[in-house]
């Protein structure tokens, strides 16, 4: 019997586990490090849990590094596969960064520096 590709509604993925399919971390061990820092969110609430559930429609705020992606969920991927199949699975909501979640901000440390 062939794997789905879009789950019926109501069905779930582990949030590490989205992460990984969805091509954000290569390892599961990352996504559940990168959901233990807090900053990770579904659907405007914290991720606590790397076990905690995604469906189809879900918004989820990712910060990689000094970005924050906002990405809509619109298909559970079964699998990790090549970069073009995990984008057909959610759509990039900031793709120009516009919005306010993460601004950048100008730093003032000048470093060793005395005023």
């Amino acid at each position: 019997m062939p794997a789905l590709d879009n789950p019926a509604p109501g069905q779930s993925l582990r949030l590490d586990r989205a992460l990984v399919y969805l091509r954000f971390v290569r390892t599961r061990s990352r996504a559940a490090a990168l959901i233990e820092e807090g900053h990770l969110r579904i659907n405007g609430q914290r991720a606590v849990r790397s076990s905690e559930s995604v469906h189809i429609g879900d918004v989820l705020t990712i910060p990689l590094g000094k970005t924050v992606r906002l990405i809509e969920i619109l298909a559970l991927p079964q699998h990790r596969g090549p970069p073009g199949m995990a984008r057909t699975h959610y759509q990039e909501l900031d793709r120009d960064g516009e919005s306010a979640i993460a601004p950048e901000q100008q730093s003032q440390f000048k470093g060793n520096a005395k005023p």
